[in-house]
């Protein structure tokens, strides 16, 4: 099995744009009565490689997204992007959810379901064709294309690691 290197970024300086990926109410039946709380998944990414993820809850929906945004803030990593794509096909899996992503020509655009889609317009991919199988959960889903992304290798990486040359690597 290769090794996994995520590419862990702090948020320091960078000027992150958030998206809301779903919200859920939650209810607690008490003596008293119903308790409502909220829990808000976020993504959050600069639009040029860097993208995080986090998960927030509270009794407000306000307080919930803030607190998704801080936890997605701590877990940024790094997204390989060429030329506005991603440099091979990769699968990952997360719970029930499978989720498959494969480069795509320039102006092709996001080709991509729900939860999927913000994660990779946060990672600033522009084109790409992604595929969501098996469950739609988003948490699973958006946790899914995460680790898919986390496992992208840059192509010198790749040519490093074999002590080949770059064109070697692209042309086989």
């Amino acid at each position: 099995m290769a090794k996994n290197t995520v590419n862990r970024v702090k948020a320091g300086d960078l000027e992150l744009k958030d998206r809301l990926v779903t919200i859920n109410r939650v209810t607690k039946t008490t003596k008293g009565g119903r308790t409502f709380s909220f829990s808000a998944l976020v993504v959050v990414g600069n639009e040029n490689g860097v993208v995080g993820h986090g998960l927030g809850k509270a009794k407000e929906v306000q307080e919930a997204i803030t607190k998704a945004i801080d936890d997605a803030r701590k877990n940024l990593i790094r997204v390989p992007v060429m030329h506005g794509t991603i440099p091979h096909d990769q699968l990952a899996k997360e719970g029930a959810a499978k989720v498959l992503i494969k480069p795509a020509g320039h102006g092709t655009g996001v080709i991509a379901g729900g939860s999927m889609r913000a994660v990779l317009e946060s990672a600033g991919i522009t084109d790409v064709l992604a595929k969501s199988l098996g469950s739609a959960n988003p948490h699973n889903v958006v946790k899914a294309t995460f680790k898919a992304l986390s496992l992208l290798r840059e192509p010198v990486a790749v040519a490093k690691t074999r002590n080949i040359s770059l064109k070697k690597v692209f042309n086989g």
